[in-house]
C-alpha cells in the first residue's frame, strides 16, 4: 500500500520495490527487536560508538596518504579476529560493491562503523516466527542508503588501516522510504531543520563537512541535556527539593503574559496552560519547604521570534530566608559553575562572522541599576519613573553583551516582588542579561499578604483598563500568605536562552526539538510572516 502524502517518483519506487522484495525474501520487513551483543562493557548493549572507542586503539598509525604496513595489520587482527559482536544502526553511505564483495558503513547516529560483506560468507536471517536462514547476499543487494540493519560479525583492521567488521550474519531491521538527505552539506533551510527535526538529526549525523568547533544537531540537544543535568545537580546539592506542580490551572496566573485558555469537560471550567509556576512554589515555602525548584514548562500565548517560543523551558527555584543579593550571588556561581562543565572552560564565542562575540563568564558579573545603565545613554534630568523602562529597552538592553545584573527595577512593574526598605518606590528585583537578551529574573519575594492583595487589585485595574496581560487576582494565594511565608528570593532562569549561548545558536528554535510552527504551507503558497522570521533567524546576530 502506498502512503498519498508522500512523493514518488524514481528513487521512492524503487524503495518501495526493495522493500516489496524483502517482505518476499525474509518475511516481516519491520521485526520487533535485535539483541546486541555486550562485548565493550559487561552488561552494556555495544552500540556502534561504543565498539568503535574500545577497539578504535588497534588502527594503525600512518602519515597521510600512506597505508599501514600489512604486519601491523596481521599484528592487529591476530587479537581482533576473536571479537565477535552484533550491533545494528543505518545505513550511512550508499553500498560500494566490488564485485563478489561490498563495503558500507552502519551508524548509531554519533559514530561510523564500515562494514565487509562478502557473498561467500554472508547469511541472511529470516524476521518470521520460525525463523532460519536466507541469501545473504541477495538481502544485501535490496538493501538502500538509510535502511535499518543488524549485523553480526568478527572485528578487523582492514589494508587501509580502518576498523572493520567482517559480516556473517545481516538481518533486515527496518526501510527507509525516502532518500537520506546531503551528506556532504546537510539541511541549509531553516524551517526543513526546525519542522522536521528527524530529518535535521539524521543529516547531522551523516554530514561531513563541517567547519571547526560546529556541532550537529544531535550535539546541540546532548549539550542540552548536559546543561540541565549541571543545573540540577547544583541545586541538589544545595539542599533544593524538586517539585512538581500543575500544568493546568484555574487562574492564569505568576507572571504577566496573555494564557492559552482550554476546557475541562467533566468539571465544566475553563483551565489555562501554565504561564509560570512561581504562586504554587511559594506556597510550598508556606507548607515548610525552605528550598524547592522545578523544571518547567511554560506556555505563553504571545509573539513568536529569534527568542520567544509559545512553550519554553524555565528553572525556576526559591530559597527561604534569602534576599535578592544572595541570590544573584548564587546565580553567578551557577551559570559560572554550569557554563565550565559544559564546555570545559568559561569563555564562549557567540554569533557568526564580523558580529561574534566574545563573552567571558570567569569574571565577576556588572552590577548596575536600572537608571545607572540608562544615565550611560541619556542624560539624568530625561529620565523619569515614567520613561525609564522604555529608555532601558530602548537604548541598553542591546548593549549588554557581557553577563550584567540590571537592578532596581520599578515596583508598579513588578507585583510579586518586595520594596527596596531604602527608597519604596524600588523593586528588590534583578534581571540578567547576556548577549543583549535576558536570561534569568529574580528579586526579594513580597511575604505581606495584605500589600500582595493591594498589588493584585492595581494589576486587575490595568487589566480592566485593557491590558491582557496584567495579573488576576489570587485569591486562594493570599490566604496561603496569610498562614505566613519566611523571607524568601526567588529566581527563574530560561533554559532555552541560556542553551543558545552555550551551543552557538542563533534561534531559540534551534535548540527546542520540535518548535511551534505554523501548518506547513503547500506547494506554491507564499511564505507566511512567521516563517519568513524563522528563516531570516538563521542569520541574525545580537547587537
Amino acid at each position: 500500500m502506498s502512503i498519498p502524502f508522500i512523493e514518488e517518483n524514481d528513487q521512492t519506487q524503487a524503495r518501495q520495490d526493495h522493500l516489496a522484495a524483502l517482505r518476499r525474501l525474509v518475511g516481516n520487513a519491520y521485526p520487533n527487536k535485535f539483541e546486541r551483543s555486550q562485548t565493550s562493557e559487561p552488561g552494556k548493549e555495544d552500540t556502534i560508538t561504543a565498539v568503535v572507542e574500545k577497539f578504535r586503539a588497534f588502527e594503525p598509525r600512518t602519515s597521510e596518504g600512506q597505508r599501514p604496513a600489512s604486519e601491523e595489520i596481521e599484528l592487529a587482527n591476530q587479537q581482533l579476529n576473536k571479537v565477535q559482536v552484533r550491533i545494528a544502526g543505518r545505513i550511512a553511505s550508499p553500498p560500494r560493491v566490488m564485485g563478489k564483495a561490498a563495503f558500507v558503513h552502519l551508524s548509531d547516529g554519533i559514530t561510523r562503523l564500515q562494514l565487509y560483506v562478502r557473498q561467500a560468507d554472508v547469511a541472511g536471517l529470516s524476521n518470521d516466527a520460525g525463523g532460519g536462514e536466507v541469501n545473504g547476499w541477495e538481502l544485501f543487494g535490496l538493501l538502500d542508503h538509510g535502511d535499518f540493519i543488524g549485523v553480526e560479525g568478527y572485528l578487523f583492521i582492514t589494508k587501509t588501516g580502518e576498523l572493520s567488521i567482517h559480516v556473517q550474519k545481516l538481518q533486515f531491521l527496518a526501510k527507509a522510504l525516502l532518500p537520506l538527505p546531503d551528506k556532504m552539506h546537510g539541511i541549509h533551510d531553516p524551517e526543513i531543520r526546525q519542522r522536521q527535526r528527524y530529518a535535521d538529526l539524521i543529516a547531522g549525523s551523516l554530514k561531513l563537512e563541517r567547519e571547526e568547533g560546529e556541532l550537529t544537531p544531535r550535539e546541540v540537544f546532548e549539550r542540552r541535556s548536559a546543561i540541565i543535568r549541571e543545573m540540577r545537580r547544583i541545586l541538589d546539592d544545595h539542599g533544593y527539593v524538586e517539585v512538581e506542580t500543575p500544568m493546568l490551572t484555574s487562574k492564569a496566573t505568576g507572571a504577566a503574559a496573555r494564557p492559552f485558555k482550554t476546557h475541562h469537560n467533566a468539571l465544566d471550567i475553563d483551565l489555562y496552560a501554565r504561564i509560570a509556576p512561581e504562586l504554587y512554589l511559594k506556597r510550598l515555602l508556606v507548607g515548610g519547604f525552605e528550598k524547592v525548584y522545578e523544571l518547567n514548562r511554560n506556555f505563553r500565548n504571545e509573539g513568536i521570534d529569534r527568542t520567544h517560543n509559545p512553550e519554553f523551558t524555565m528553572l525556576e527555584f526559591y530559597w527561604a530566608y534569602a534576599d535578592v543579593n544572595q541570590m544573584m550571588d548564587f546565580c553567578e556561581e551557577m551559570i559560572r559553575a554550569t557554563v565550565f562543565t559544559a564546555l570545559g572552560h568559561t569563555h564562549i564565542r557567540y554569533g557568526q562572522g564580523d558580529t561574534t562575540l566574545d563573552i567571558d563568564f570567569s569574571q565577576p558579573f556588572q552590577r548596575l541599576t536600572m537608571r545607572e545603565s540608562v544615565a550611560r545613554f541619556a542624560p539624568d534630568e530625561e529620565i523619569t519613573d515614567d520613561n525609564l523602562v522604555a529608555l532601558f529597552e530602548e537604548h541598553v538592553e542591546q548593549r549588554l553583551l557581557q553577563p550584567t545584573f540590571i537592578t532596581d527595577f520599578p515596583k508598579p512593574i513588578s507585583p510579586l516582588s518586595k520594596a527596596s526598605p531604602a527608597d519604596p518606590t524600588i523593586a528588590e528585583r534583578f534581571e540578567l542579561f547576556i548577549a543583549g537578551v535576558e536570561n534569568a529574573n529574580g528579586f526579594s519575594e513580597l511575604n505581606d499578604p495584605a500589600e500582595q492583595y493591594q498589588r493584585f487589585l492595581d494589576q486587575t485595574t490595568q487589566r480592566e483598563r485593557g491590558d491582557e496581560e496584567a495579573m488576576v487576582m489570587d485569591e486562594d494565594y493570599i490566604r496561603a500568605l496569610s498562614y505566613g511565608m519566611p523571607p524568601a528570593a526567588g529566581i527563574g532562569i530560561g533554559i532555552d536562552r541560556f542553551v543558545m549561548l552555550l551551543t552557538n545558536r542563533p534561534s531559540i528554535r534551534d535548540v527546542i526539538l520540535f518548535p511551534h510552527m505554523r501548518p506547513e504551507r503547500k506547494a506554491g503558497e507564499p511564505a507566511m510572516e512567521e516563517e519568513q522570521d524563522a528563516s531570516a533567524s538563521a542569520g541574525e546576530q545580537t547587537a
